[in-house]
């Protein structure tokens, strides 16, 4: 798949200068709207289970102050019956929180890969053209693993530790205030350096998520391009070329690493050296008499309980980040909208300002549609039924502004039941053309008719249903090769199945180990290219389409096949109005008639025979011995 420079402006490796991670991981509140009672209750549970463990600290507290220092056995069992009834609950709750959130939140990865493959599935042919493969994926495994990390531990235990370190200071503060300001006065350099880490480590967290998108589209291609790399004994470059991404991630791992290191490391030290002081002043007033060991006790069990809340800062603020580069990742994909209305409305003013030029300076054109007519038979061009393209314009989106369209101002019908051959030279645009009719691409000015339907005004499952393709590079599934087949239509069975393979020449599926239930592979590739195409073809006939679009689909044939493909399926386009893709005589004499695509223009339509008179560039392309026949004929 083509990378170019767009998406990676896009995909950046750099987090957007002014992004706002609340606000991008507030982009998943739709997904968590229909499990939200089960996480506010687990968020609930661990609150109180949580809370439960600042009980403890007065509880020992009690203990010291009361049985202990009264010598009193019963209180201290009855203390630490207390304090063992606690700690089981805590467990227990936390237990209950694991399995209030586990279903859902699988259930909310679930539904947001789903969308993203629905979303892949209705995205223009020219955003994957765009978007690395391995792009995509990583945004459909690694980030939403990340995802459903996040909501599962960090999230709640953001709220979780928040509440619980609000309320062990007010504990700490309710049992003696000149400790807990020694505890408290920390708080301010550590929300600075958490403000800071968060800005750098969102960059860095983003770079690293693009490099192992970047990553996984190497290790893609080199395993589906295993037979090209062994073929040309470029196992070390490629292997070179994995070990300079590898190194680029490990490098921006350690980096993050190293940012998270220190923030912890600093997290953890404040608090620390805190307690410390706290600890020798405590001590000191024990001494004095101005503190009871109880109190000294408690204080510092709350404190060392609130170390762990607020050492964890720093990796639950990392794992926010990670989630907020996950999601702003999903949605760059998910915000790609569908080339549907705008086009629609570029569309217009060009029908509009065809429409003024056919009525200023039309006539000329209007002659020579009607020489055409007259010399390919008489035969009537003004009805609506059919294939018509109508001043059709295309650019690619991603085209330099100065560059002219691949197709300009193409006016072309195919009658109904008509079969018209699609001819040029390479590189004219007659694939880009044949892939508008079931809106692959989405034409840029002018309209496409089917029985005089403009194809926008359709649903594209309408239209597809409407309109078969097959392409000269076919693909195929990790699927059966009977199922491959019938994905051409939905509703078609055994029956149609084997018409379909008979037509296509496809009969070779029975003799696989288990016939039309044979595996073929990940992307076909245990079958030749040959037999990959015809299979193909047999996808495009399997289920008699009212339109038939064929990119040069019999070019991996051999001679013998070709021709018995091309008997066959003449019978096919009998029934049907098909627009093929030729590049060989012996393709071109299926169509009743040829069209000349040249500089994105159809620059002449007529008989084989006639454009073989007629047309020098033509004579050109059909070189050989069918042109020279053409020539010598009267």
């Amino acid at each position: 798949m083509a990378v170019t420079s767009e998406p990676r402006a896009q995909e950046g490796g750099a987090a957007p200068r002014h992004r706002s991670a609340t606000r991008s991981l507030l982009r998943l509140w739709p997904y968590v709207r229909p499990v939200r009672a089960r996480l506010f209750g687990a968020a609930g549970v661990a609150v109180v289970a949580s809370c439960m463990g600042l009980v403890i600290p007065l509880v020992l507290k009690w203990m010291v102050d009361g049985p202990v220092a009264h010598r009193d056995p019963g209180g201290v069992w009855l203390g630490g019956a207390l304090l063992l009834a606690l700690g089981t609950a805590e467990a227990a709750l936390f237990g209950l929180r694991r399995w209030l959130v586990g279903r859902p939140l699988a259930s909310v990865e679930a539904a947001m890969r789903a969308d993203l493959y629905r979303h892949l599935q209705r995205l223009p042919v020219s955003f994957h053209d765009r978007w690395a493969s391995g792009q995509l994926l990583s945004r459909a495994t690694t980030d939403l693993m990340l995802l459903r990390m996040f909501l599962a531990f960090p999230l709640t235990f953001l709220v979780v530790n928040g509440v619980t370190i609000l309320a062990g200071f007010a504990i700490l503060l309710s049992q003696e205030w000149t400790l807990g300001l020694v505890l408290v006065i920390p708080a301010v350099p550590l929300v600075i350096l958490c403000s800071l880490f968060e800005t750098r480590y969102a960059t860095v967290a983003r770079t690293v998520q693009d490099q192992t998108g970047d990553l996984t589209t190497v290790v893609e291609e080199g395993v589906l391009g295993v037979r090209i790399v062994k073929g040309f004994g470029r196992h070390r470059s490629q292997a070179r070329a994995f070990r300079a991404l590898s190194e680029q991630v490990r490098s921006t791992e350690l980096h993050k690493a190293r940012l998270l290191a220190t923030l912890w490391a600093l997290i953890m030290t404040l608090p620390e050296l805190a307690i410390g002081a706290a600890l020798v002043l405590g001590t000191v007033r024990v001494a004095d008499g101005d503190l009871s060991a109880g109190t000294l006790v408690a204080f510092l069990s709350t404190a060392l309980t609130l170390r762990w809340p607020v050492e964890s800062l720093g990796f639950l603020l990392a794992m926010s980040q990670d989630a907020a580069t996950a999601t702003d990742r999903y949605f760059d994909v998910m915000d790609a909208e569908p080339a549907t209305a705008a086009d629609r409305l570029r569309a217009a003013p060009s029908r509009e300002r065809g429409q003024e030029q056919e009525g200023e300076g039309g006539q000329e054109q209007e002659g020579e549609r009607g020489q055409e007519q007259e010399s390919d038979g008489g035969q009537e061009q003004e009805g609506e039924g059919g294939l018509r393209f109508e001043g059709v314009e295309f650019a690619y989106a991603d085209a330099p502004p100065d560059e002219p369209p691949v197709l300009r101002g193409v006016d072309l019908h195919i009658r109904p039941g008509e079969t018209m051959a699609l001819v040029g030279a390479t590189g004219s645009g007659k694939t880009t053309l044949t892939a508008l009719v079931p809106r692959l691409h989405e034409v840029t000015r002018g309209r496409i008719t089917l029985d005089g339907r403009d194809i926008t005004a359709l649903a594209r499952e309408e239209l597809r249903a409407l309109v078969a393709v097959a392409f000269e590079e076919p693909t195929l599934f990790s699927a059966t090769a009977g199922e491959n087949v019938l994905m051409g239509a939905a509703d078609a069975g055994t029956e149609e199945l084997l018409r379909a393979l008979k037509v296509a020449q496809a009969d070779f599926v029975h003799a696989l180990p288990e016939g039309t239930d044979t595996e073929v592979g990940e992307q076909g590739l245990s079958l030749s290219g040959g037999q990959r195409q015809r299979l193909a073809l047999a996808r495009a006939v399997v289920g008699g389409p009212r339109f038939l679009v064929l990119d040069d689909p019999l070019s991996a044939l051999d001679v013998h096949t070709e021709a018995l493909v091309e008997a066959a399926l003449r019978r096919v386009l009998a029934s049907t109005t098909a627009l093929v893709v030729a590049h060989r005589p012996s393709t071109v004499l299926l169509a009743d008639r040829v069209a000349l695509l040249s500089g994105g223009r159809i620059a002449a339509v007529g008989t084989h025979q006639r454009l073989l008179r007629e047309s020098a560039e033509y004579r050109s392309l059909m070189s050989g011995q069918e042109a020279e026949e053409g020539e010598r004929s009267p």
